[in-house]
């Protein structure tokens, strides 16, 4: 395979939108590894949810996010890095006015390993 090939940016990866206009760009995509840069826009966020299986490392690369982490709260700036476990609920939030940019590594893949409120436990 040619070295040029694995090169990833966002021009050269798959997009796709979720939430509420929040972007992400898939840099490796396969069963036992994820890594997505992910954009979102000021006030927005996903719902709180866990993996199983995976586990996952949110990286800011410019903004502030907020993870609500089970019952705890965690301010994460730009430079630093979260980890979060499996079977731990979690969701990112973006409350500034600038758009929040990350990397989220997972591993396996979390892709049909989401379970979102409400929980049956």
């Amino acid at each position: 395979m040619a070295t040029d090939m694995l090169k990833r940016t966002k021009e050269n990866s798959e997009h796709y939108t979720w939430g509420d206009n929040c972007s992400g760009w898939h840099l490796v995509k396969s069963k036992g590894l994820s890594i997505i840069e992910e954009l979102m826009p000021p006030d927005t966020k996903e719902k709180k949810h866990y993996h199983q299986v995976a586990e996952q490392f949110f990286r800011i690369l410019n903004g502030t996010a907020t993870f609500e982490i089970e019952n705890e709260v965690v301010v994460v700036q730009k430079g630093e890095g979260i980890h979060i476990p499996p079977k731990t609920k979690h969701l990112i939030r973006n409350d500034q006015n600038i758009d929040l940019e990350f990397i989220v590594t997972s591993r396996p893949t979390s892709r049909g390993d989401r379970f979102e409120e409400p929980f049956n436990e």
